[in-house]
C-alpha cells in the first residue's frame, strides 16, 4: 500500500473502533441477536464520531472480547467482525483497517479483503512473545503469502514490543525487532505501544524504534500506538509517522465507552499544529 496517499496525509490520525462483546463472547448478552445488534449499533455510531471528528482512518478491533483466542478465532468471531466492518464501511469513506484479537492475522486479512478494507494490525508478526494467552508466535510467511493468494492490496500494520506482553528473552528490545518486523517480515508500517492500553509509549522507546528505522536505511512509517491524547499528540508527531488513538477518544477517556466527536475534533486540531 501507498501509506501517505492512503491516507491523504503523511502524519495519520487513526480512530478505534472498539467492538463490545460479539456473540458467544462471555460478556456478551445472553441474547445473540442483542449482541450482534449492540456491536453493530456502536460500530455505527462510533464510525460516524470519529469521521466528524476529521481523523484520517478508522480501525475496527473486537476489543469487547476478552479472554481473547490466542491467533486462531472461531469462525463465528470472524463472521461477527465482517458484518461490524461492513456497518462501519457504510458510515464512512475513511480507510479502515482491522485487528482481530489476539492475533488472528489470517483472519484480519480475510476480513479486509471481503469488505475492501485498506489495512491490518497484527499483534506479533515476527518473533514471539509472551501474552496473557501464552507464548503467540508471528507468522509473517503466512500472512504475506495470503495477501498475495487474495491478490488485495491491503497494508500490514505491525507491532515491535506489543502492549501486554513481554519478549521470550530478558534482552529482547523494542529497537532490536525493527528491522525483522520491517525489513524481513515485510510490514508496510510498525507499531510503538506502550505496556497497556491507553498507556503513553515510552517517548524514548519510539525513539529508539524510529533511530533503528533510520539506521538500517529503511523507510518504513512509525505510528503510536497507544496512549496519545490531545495534549501528546504533537509530541507524538514530532517523532512518529501517525498515531492510532483510542481511550482519549472516548467519552470520558474510558477505553468501552462511545467515541466523543468534540474530544475527537480537539485531538485532530493540535495532530493538525503539528503537521
Amino acid at each position: 500500500m501507498e501509506f501517505e496517499a492512503t491516507f491523504g496525509t503523511d502524519a495519520p490520525v487513526i480512530g478505534m473502533v472498539h467492538l463490545p462483546p460479539l456473540p458467544g463472547a462471555p460478556k456478551a448478552p445472553a441474547d445473540g441477536a442483542r449482541a450482534m445488534r449492540d456491536a453493530l449499533d456502536r460500530a455505527a455510531a462510533d464510525a460516524r464520531a470519529l469521521d466528524r471528528g476529521g481523523v484520517d482512518g478508522v480501525m475496527i478491533e473486537n476489543f469487547g472480547d476478552a479472554p481473547f483466542y490466542p491467533d486462531d478465532a472461531p469462525k463465528h468471531v470472524v463472521a461477527a467482525v465482517t458484518r461490524a466492518a461492513t456497518a462501519v464501511a457504510a458510515e464512512t469513506d475513511l480507510p479502515i483497517g482491522v485487528n482481530v484479537l489476539r492475533n488472528d492475522a489470517e483472519a484480519a486479512l480475510s476480513v479486509a479483503a471481503a469488505v475492501g478494507a485498506d489495512y491490518v494490525r497484527v499483534n506479533v508478526h515476527t518473533g514471539a512473545r509472551v501474552t496473557d494467552q501464552g507464548i503467540v508466535q508471528g507468522k509473517a510467511h503466512e500472512t504475506l503469502r495470503l495477501r498475495e493468494a487474495l491478490g488485495v492490496d491491503v497494508g500490514i500494520f505491525a507491532d515491535t514490543d506489543v502492549k501486554h506482553s513481554a519478549p521470550l528473552s530478558a534482552e529482547g528490545h523494542t529497537a532490536e525487532s525493527f528491522a525483522d518486523t520491517a525489513e524481513r517480515g515485510l510490514a508496510d508500517a510498525v507499531v510503538a505501544s506502550g505496556r497497556g492500553t491507553g498507556e503513553e509509549t515510552d517517548p524514548e522507546a519510539l525513539a529508539a524504534v524510529v533511530a533503528e528505522r533510520d539506521a538500517h536505511g529503511l523507510d518504513t512509517p512509525v505510528l503510536v500506538g497507544s496512549g496519545a491524547t490531545a495534549e501528546t499528540v504533537a509530541d507524538a508527531l514530532s517523532v512518529a509517522d501517525g498515531v492510532i488513538v483510542g481511550t482519549a477518544l472516548k467519552e470520558g477517556g474510558e477505553t468501552t465507552a462511545p467515541v466523543d466527536s468534540e474530544r475527537v475534533a480537539e485531538l485532530v486540531s493540535r495532530a493538525d499544529e503539528a503537521r
